[in-house]
């Protein structure tokens, strides 16, 4: 199935009003899907704990921030939302994927949605690279960061994030270059 080209995807930063939308995903997703994206159901946080952090994200400064998210949008409706953790400001970041809902998957609007997301995290953050490492066998977001325009750098076994199981990643890589040509060759405008 494609996107719908009448639909209209946008990227926005994360706003208080979206905490329990993210909250949601967490606590409300199926077991079953949680578990294919490499999640060990055991380390998810409490509602207030995401709470907690979130805000703490939101009102930290852009030099400060230990995770930096933004909410994704299809006819003005938040449908997802990709963040960013372990950043080293002016250096570099590991970035994450995630629609909502099984209705939103496999239409082909991850990779327009990662395409906006860049220049909030290239620029925001002043990032010489972007890492992302999807669960190896999750197909769908290691088919977007290809199609985006990611190299491959290695699949390798560590535990990738504070909420998942040890498992084998796939370590995708974006240089500030890269990006830059993506850029150029889009209609993706720098925020």
């Amino acid at each position: 199935m494609s996107t719908d080209m009448n639909e209209s995807l946008a990227v926005r930063e994360v706003q208080a009003e979206d905490i329990d939308l993210i909250a949601n995903y967490w606590l409300e997703s199926d077991s079953v899907f949680l578990v294919s994206m490499g999640v060990d159901l055991e380390k998810l946080p409490t509602r207030e704990g995401l709470r907690t952090m979130l805000t703490h994200q939101i009102h930290s400064k852009m030099e400060e921030k230990m995770s930096y998210a933004l909410i994704w949008l299809s006819d003005g409706e938040p449908i997802g939302h990709s963040n960013v953790n372990s950043i080293q400001f002016g250096e570099s970041a590991f970035m994450h994927l995630h629609l909502w809902k099984p209705e939103t998957r496999k239409r082909g609007i991850g990779t327009t949605l990662v395409k906006k997301s860049l220049p909030y995290f290239f620029e925001n953050l002043k990032l010489k690279v972007l890492f992302c490492e999807p669960y190896a066998l999750n197909p769908a977001p290691n088919r977007t960061l290809e199609k985006v325009g990611f190299v491959f750098e290695k699949k390798y076994r560590t535990i990738p994030g504070s909420l998942n199981f040890e498992q084998e990643v796939n370590r995708w890589k974006l240089t500030r270059e890269k990006y830059e040509g993506i850029c150029a060759n889009t209609e993706i405008k720098v925020q």
